[in-house]
């Protein structure tokens, strides 16, 4: 695959960023892509190592060394095809993926690995810029109604899969704007918000409908599913973790996606319930060092704050791939995104113990310890504070990124859905098939809060079982397996 020699000829090159000083101005992406000639030398780059292992690491399956191929050979059109064969949103993976598969790749040994995900983004823009991508409604309807309940990730390859088997596919959406958390989740300036809408745009034309401000089971009665053969819940994992600590219900301690969906409503120019959120001259601090976190910290550099501090319990990764996680699985290594380098004071081993207020009962500061983790062999690790270690900052504005747990609404119960002992949908893993026969899970609301490439291939997959149980079997395809013949 790729030039026999391109590994040995080309460096890594991914898109570079506007600087700092720019990009925190604007809620705009900041990326500057590669040209064409250096975007063919990092297909180049894809060895012909014999068994690809970054299909291993990447959820969909995507066939990884045949559009790096077609990349370096100029046939991009020909790559799209093949992309769009295993990823129904590369667009949404391209940007948003922590590229699991790189890591994987048989190159990153011990050299840098294949700019898979750039190589990713690459191919579906061109495909767009070009008018490739277009509606391609089904030949033939089957009769059978599908309603898909969310619109995320994991709703929106389900609703796509689903329409293409030709069934009626109605998508409820209990926001006022398609797309769950990639809408109000997700900062503008790491995926404007006209990635959503044009994919969207295209799917209404295949004849999916979507329904927003219609959360069912609120806004829309359950009895309303009672005409449709099939349903697939993607509700998503919405329950925030909280801090229940001394003070954690002063003001200005909010949740990290109030304080980002607010944020996406103000760029988009739409109304916001509750009180307003703003880290504009306040000296924030951002509790979880996730992706979530990051996304706080980028956010509240461009909102104006004075400074932004990031705490994050766990220890400090290693640059390199831990000795204990050795290649081709996920290493849990040190991640600084271009949210970090755009000013933040990280610290890891810290737990918060303790809020602060004043007499108006508004947030002034926390207090910490350091931890250690201990590690004995066959046991769980324990946490263990560090005695003396105890530290105050000041603070004006305290955001939570823990993470989330389970489903916040009642649909389950009202469906006569069974949940799990982690509070989300218990759905078979060979079928993706709830204790109600038609209805179907997945995404977050199946498998626990998750990322946005595992949504995708959930849907895919919750796809599958639920046009297998409509009509006896099932031409779509599974892991792996291509919608289009290889080329």
């Amino acid at each position: 695959m790729g030039k026999a020699t391109g590994f040995l000829e080309f460096p890594r090159e991914i898109e570079a960023y506007k600087p700092v000083e720019e990009r925190v101005k604007a809620y705009k992406e900041f990326t500057l892509p590669l040209d064409e000639t250096k975007l063919k030398n990092q297909g180049a780059r894809c060895m012909d190592c014999g068994i690809p292992f970054c299909h291993s690491g990447c959820p969909l399956g995507n066939l990884i060394p045949d559009f790096n191929d077609l990349v370096y050979r100029g046939r991009w059109k020909d790559a799209l095809a093949v992309l769009h064969s295993t990823n129904n949103f590369p667009e949404f993976t391209g940007r948003l993926c922590p590229a699991p598969c790189e890591e994987a790749c048989v190159l990153g040994i011990n050299e840098d690995p294949v700019s898979i995900e750039n190589i990713e983004k690459s191919i579906v823009e061109r495909g767009f810029k070009e008018g490739w991508i277009v509606a391609n409604p089904p030949t033939h309807r089957t009769g059978k109604k599908v309603a898909v309940i969310g619109s995320g990730p994991s709703g929106l390859a389900a609703a796509q899969q689903l329409n293409r088997a030709g069934h009626w596919v109605t998508v409820f959406e209990r926001d006022s704007r398609v797309g769950g958390l990639l809408r109000y989740g997700i900062p503008d300036f790491k995926m404007e918000k006209i990635v959503i809408d044009r994919r969207v745009a295209i799917m209404k034309q295949e004849g999916i409908v979507f329904r927003t401000n219609a959360e069912v089971g609120k806004h829309i009665s359950v009895s309303e599913l009672d005409s449709f053969d099939a349903i697939v819940l993607s509700t998503g994992a919405t329950v925030r973790r909280d801090l229940p600590i001394k003070g954690n219900k002063l003001k200005g301690i909010v949740q990290a996606m109030d304080f980002l969906k607010q944020q996406n409503k103000r760029v988009e120019g739409a109304e916001f319930e509750g009180e307003a959120i703003s880290a504009k001259g306040k000296h924030v601090i951002v509790i979880g060092g996730g992706d979530t976190g990051s996304d706080c910290i980028g956010t509240s550099n461009r909102q104006g704050a004075l400074s932004v501090t990031n705490f994050e319990i766990m220890s400090r990764g290693t640059e390199a791939r831990p000795e204990d996680q050795p290649w081709p699985y996920y290493p849990m290594r040190l991640r600084t995104t271009s949210s970090h380098k755009e000013g933040v004071n990280r610290f890891w081993s810290i737990s918060t113990k303790e809020f602060i207020g004043d007499k108006q009962n508004n947030v002034i500061g926390l207090i910490t310890t350091e931890v250690e983790w201990i590690c004995k062999p066959g046991e769980r690790p324990q946490l263990r504070e560090v005695p003396g270690t105890a530290k105050e900052f000041p603070c004006d504005l305290v955001v939570l990124a823990l993470g989330f747990t389970g489903s916040e609404n009642n649909l389950p119960e009202q469906l006569g859905v069974r949940l799990d002992s982690r509070t989300n949908i218990d759905a078979q893993e060979n079928s993706y098939q709830t204790n109600v026969p038609h209805i179907f899970a997945a995404g977050d609301t199946r498998r626990g809060q998750s990322l946005i490439v595992w949504a995708i291939s959930e849907g895919r997959e919750a796809a599958y079982h639920a046009d297998k149980y409509l009509m006896g079997k099932s031409l779509l395809p599974t892991k792996g397996k291509g919608d289009l013949p290889r080329i």
